[in-house]
């Protein structure tokens, strides 16, 4: 592969994995519609709080609100990060760290169909990918 079609790669794969990330947050915070919606999986804090508490049904309700609140937090931050391309690899491991996580608490919560439907799994093949490119042109980083 030449260096022009792994620097258009990456960039793209940057843009669209940042606008994912940002999707989902979007989607809690009511901005793709109400609950129940076309195109919405859940239209609220409440019920991507309630969603979440399923799949965290081990932890107690207060830890349950703290993990999705981190979560959240963490799709932000991360997004952000690899929309403008800065600290690219540790943002790119960090959403892999954080897609493997929810896969395996989606799998052993509701089963394996929930994060293969999501694609949770092919994000985080993406993010591993993404996290073993050793430039990233077009980037805060490669400003140095």
């Amino acid at each position: 592969m030449n260096s022009s079609s792994v620097n258009f790669s990456q960039l793209f794969l940057r843009i669209v994995f940042a606008v994912s990330l940002f999707s989902a947050v979007a989607d809690r915070f009511g901005l793709w519609g109400p609950p129940g919606s076309p195109n919405t999986s859940w239209g609220d804090w409440d019920h991507f709080l309630a969603y979440s508490n399923t799949l965290n049904a081990y932890a107690p309700p207060l830890l349950g609100s703290i993990l999705a609140i981190t979560a959240t937090a963490a799709e932000i931050i991360l997004g952000l990060m690899l929309l403008v391309g800065y600290k690219t690899r540790i943002a790119a491991w960090g959403a892999f760290l954080l897609m493997i996580a929810f896969a395996l608490t989606m799998t052993f919560s509701v089963g394996p169909k929930a994060p293969l439907n999501y694609a949770v799994w092919t994000c985080a093949g993406a993010a591993a990918l993404l996290g073993s490119v050793t430039r990233y042109k077009w980037s805060i980083d490669n400003l140095k």
